[in-house]
C-alpha cells in the first residue's frame, strides 16, 4: 500500500514540477529574462491564511536558527525542480525489491 502511495504522489509530483517548468519557460519567453517561481510564492498562494502563520510558529516553538537560514533558502528554491525532486525520491522509494540472483541450497 505504501508503495502504492508513494508511485503514486511521486508521478503526480513529477506531472506538477513538468508543469511548473513550463509555465516557468514560456514566463521566461515572454520576458526575456529567466523567471523560475519560487516554492514559497506557490505555498503562499496554495495557502494565504496559514502561510504567513508559518514564520513565528518555527521561531517561537522549534529555533529561530530553522526559519532563517534553512528555511528561508529552502522556500527560495524553483517550485518545479523542488516537485520533480520530491517526485524522484519518492518512486525512488516506492520501486519494487530487487529479484535475488541467486538462492542457498545447502544446510
Amino acid at each position: 500500500m505504501f508503495r502504492f502511495l508513494a508511485r503514486f504522489l511521486g508521478l503526480a509530483l513529477l506531472a506538477a514540477g513538468f508543469v511548473g517548468l513550463v509555465i516557468d519557460g514560456t514566463r521566461s519567453i515572454a520576458n526575456n529574462a529567466v523567471s523560475l517561481t519560487p516554492l514559497g510564492e506557490v505555498a503562499f498562494r496554495l495557502f494565504p491564511r496559514s502561510f504567513p502563520l508559518l514564520e513565528p510558529a518555527v521561531t517561537r516553538h522549534v529555533h529561530p536558527f530553522l526559519w532563517d537560514p534553512v528555511l528561508l533558502n529552502l522556500l527560495l528554491l524553483p517550485a518545479g525542480l523542488v516537485a520533480f525532486a520530491l517526485g524522484a525520491l519518492l518512486l525512488w522509494l516506492g520501486r519494487k525489491p530487487p529479484e535475488p540472483i541467486g538462492f542457498l541450497s545447502g544446510p
